[in-house]
């Protein structure tokens, strides 16, 4: 007898592009049977009127690992998250993965392997602004090789967080990235508010190895010139090169005040200012910036969060709908009640407005955008599809309901949970049940 049956739900199969009404029944955590009758189960799901469909695939993501970042993904539907983003990750893999395996996590892992802070942080550098020699190239190469062997399923850069960074180091790295199929990952260097040679940059990377990119939280890096950035975009993709960028549904972006975003020469320079700056975690969250409290967090308090407003929502949708587009939340670790609402309020809002209000994109390439084409992006040949032997990560929602709730801190609760999400499934388990938590360790890791 199958484990689970949901039944009578419409079915929305990403990689094939079709709809239909019917069943899924489930056991031993994969899809097992799919079909336009209703089936018997130990337990059974009435899904009438609602949208059944592979869990939501966040490609862009900072949770690595941390329990409640965790829980906020697994509410908006998200079943697998990669990590290790804008060059942040674990360095030694294997550890990371064992350990996750060992005390269960709510959903699915990923992680790419960073350069920026990661990598460079083990080979030795200190200063964020100096490039690796070539004793220090070597040493990441060799990390980066080790990681990719240990399951690691990309290379990231956050070069904005590494600004002199040579092409030597970002080369070097790329090559082995290409070497092994996986993909990279950009947070690209942008030295100001309208920059298409950071764009260039990437394609270079892209040209020369070979390798497949993947532009990270495209619209927090281009949306004062989103139009541009688009164009240029396309021309690449043109030109045959392996591009495809992640965005999210925010054009205010966040990120420690510590980091050489925020650093004191982008702000004597013009090109950030305070009064867009508003404090997301610690003691002064909710309050924009001032020179003397922009001093201090930096002194005191550098792994504070920062969001920076920035650009227009109408720049949003053009990004999202681009075939090499996909959506992201660019989600982090905060404390409860802290942060961006990006960590809780992405995907429903991307449902939201890309399909139900705006009908920018239908809700079966929304779906496909948010499931099929990530894992396809990432290699994960079993996520993202809705077919017999199929990993059992399901969402099941109201896409007449489904909405974000989180606001911006100093307008509420940046991590208050979405509407519209029935079910979760995560690896056949039963994690959401209408919004409460019904396991918190249904997730695996995987390894490449």
């Amino acid at each position: 007898m199958l484990d689970i049956a949901i039944n009578k739900g419409t079915l929305i199969d990403p990689e094939h592009n079709s709809c239909f009404s019917g069943s899924l029944g489930i056991k031993d955590g994969k899809l097992s049977e799919i079909t336009k009758q209703e089936l018997v189960a130990e337990k059974i799901i009435d899904a009438a009127g609602l949208i059944v469909c592979p869990g939501f695939i966040d490609v862009h993501g900072h949770i690595d690992g941390d329990p409640y970042c965790g829980e906020l993904s697994l509410r908006q539907g998200v079943t697998t998250t990669i990590g290790g983003n804008c060059g942040l990750s674990p360095v030694d893999m294997h550890a990371f993965l064992e350990s996750q395996d060992k005390n269960g996590f709510i959903i699915n892992q990923a992680e790419l392997v960073g350069h920026s802070f990661s990598l460079r942080k083990a080979a030795g550098i200190t200063d964020v602004y100096a490039p690796a020699c070539i004793g220090e190239i070597s040493k990441m190469q060799y990390l980066t090789e080790k990681a990719l062997e240990e399951g690691a399923c990309g290379l990231s850069f956050g070069l904005d967080y590494a600004p002199n960074s040579s092409w030597e180091e970002i080369l070097t790295l790329s090559k082995i990235a290409a070497k092994y199929k996986r993909p990279i990952a950009i947070h690209t260097r942008v030295f100001s508010e309208n920059d298409p040679d950071s764009l260039r940059e990437v394609f270079n990377i892209a040209r020369t190895t070979g390798a497949e990119v993947l532009i990270s939280h495209f619209v927090y890096q281009y949306n004062t010139m989103m139009a541009e950035a688009l164009e240029l975009t396309d021309i690449a993709v043109e030109e045959g090169l392996k591009i495809r960028i992640d965005s999210g549904m925010y054009t205010d972006w966040a990120t420690s005040i510590g980091t050489a975003t925020f650093s004191e020469e982008n702000i004597e320079r013009g090109f950030l200012s305070l009064n867009r700056m508003l404090v997301a975690s610690g003691k002064y969250k909710g309050q924009i910036l001032n020179l003397e409290l922009y001093k201090e967090l930096r002194r005191t308090s550098p792994h504070e969060c920062i969001i920076y407003f920035t650009g227009t929502d109408e720049n949003i949708y053009p990004a999202l709908k681009k075939g090499y587009a996909m959506p992201s939340s660019d989600t982090g670790a905060y404390l409860r009640g802290e942060g961006h609402p990006q960590i809780a309020g992405t995907f429903p809002r991307y449902f939201r407005y890309m399909v139900r209000e705006r009908n920018e994109i239908s809700l079966v390439e929304a779906i496909r955008k948010a499931t099929f084409y990530p894992a396809e992006t990432m290699g994960l040949k079993h996520k993202g599809r809705l077919s017999p032997g199929a990993d059992a990560d399901l969402v099941v929602f109201d896409s007449n309901t489904i909405q974000d709730k989180a606001c911006f801190p100093d307008k509420g609760l940046p991590d208050k949970s979405p509407e519209g999400i029935k079910y979760v499934f995560v690896n056949g388990i039963l994690a959401l049940n209408n919004g409460v938590i019904q396991c918190a360790s249904a997730g695996k890791t995987i390894r490449m």
